[in-house]
């Protein structure tokens, strides 16, 4: 496509490849006034998660498992309707598709190491506990 805002990255040096997007427009929801009802501002972008050479391989298993619930037949669908121009609505599809890609294709993150809690701050809360108890029994009043 010509004018595009470029590529949309993914992460690093991996990007959306435009031969791999399809595009769908439909007529779009919501105001618009004369216009609404003879321009296709809708649009749908259609990525082929399962088919596609452009990711890596690791990326690609990682993402199919991540997205599991949102694909259909290995197909990523995303819609932006909210603008009222059709240019609007596919940047909005793409960086969108793109944020969806680069979320699923993330390194899990690292095991949490389990520490210990340091014996001077368990001794200090049960120390303010006591304290506490202290003073609320200090309260009844039973030798008035």
């Amino acid at each position: 496509m010509y004018g595009m805002s470029g590529p949309h990255v993914i992460r690093g040096s991996v990007a959306l490849p435009e031969a791999e997007l399809v595009w769908r427009f439909s007529r779009s929801s919501g105001p618009g006034g004369q216009h609404v009802n003879t321009s296709d501002s809708q649009v749908e972008l259609r990525f082929d998660l399962a088919r596609t050479e452009a990711l890596p391989e690791v990326w690609k298993e990682r993402a199919l498992e991540r997205l599991a619930g949102r694909l259909v037949d290995g197909v990523i669908s995303v819609r932006a309707s909210e603008h009222r121009s059709q240019w609007r609505n596919r940047e909005a599809a793409a960086v969108r598709l793109a944020a969806l890609l680069a979320e699923a294709t993330a390194p899990p993150p690292k095991p949490r190491r389990p520490t210990r809690i340091p014996r001077g701050i368990n001794e200090r809360r049960l120390r303010q506990k006591k304290q506490r108890s202290d003073t609320k029994r200090g309260r009844t009043g039973r030798d008035w």
